[in-house]
């Protein structure tokens, strides 16, 4: 029997999506955070794909908080982790990495034009 997946497919409207493969029957799942189960999880078998699942998993909005929220998806006959998922909220955008990769594309970009124009003076 393959492995167990659960592959993210998208979040919408409050609702985090994902594709399960490789199991058997409809697997019963957990998700947590901070240790306390989250309700109205639903697990359906995808018609037309033998042996794939969708997976729903609401966001209660009471659990959104400043800071970083992680919820765990498990299975809850073998406790394995499937798969996690996190929500960033409140948070500066100067303190988000991809603000910091932005911050340095711009000073990679103006490195390289420093360099090119120390080596067009260099070379007269």
């Amino acid at each position: 029997m393959p492995d167990t997946t659960l592959t993210k497919t998208r979040i919408r409207a409050g609702i985090w999506e994902g594709v399960l493969t490789g199991t058997s029957g409809t697997p019963a799942l957990d998700v947590l955070h901070l240790e306390q189960p989250i309700a109205g999880v639903t697990v359906a078998a995808i018609p037309d794909r033998p042996g794939e699942f969708a997976v729903q998993v609401p966001i209660p909005a009471e659990l959104l908080s400043e800071g970083v929220q992680t919820f765990l998806i498990r299975n809850r006959g073998t406790g394995q982790t499937l798969a996690h998922f996190t929500i960033i909220t409140g948070v500066a955008m100067e303190d988000d990495v991809r603000a910091e990769l932005d911050l340095l594309r711009a000073e990679l970009d103006m490195l390289k034009r420093a360099f090119r124009r120390h080596c067009l003076e260099t070379t007269m």
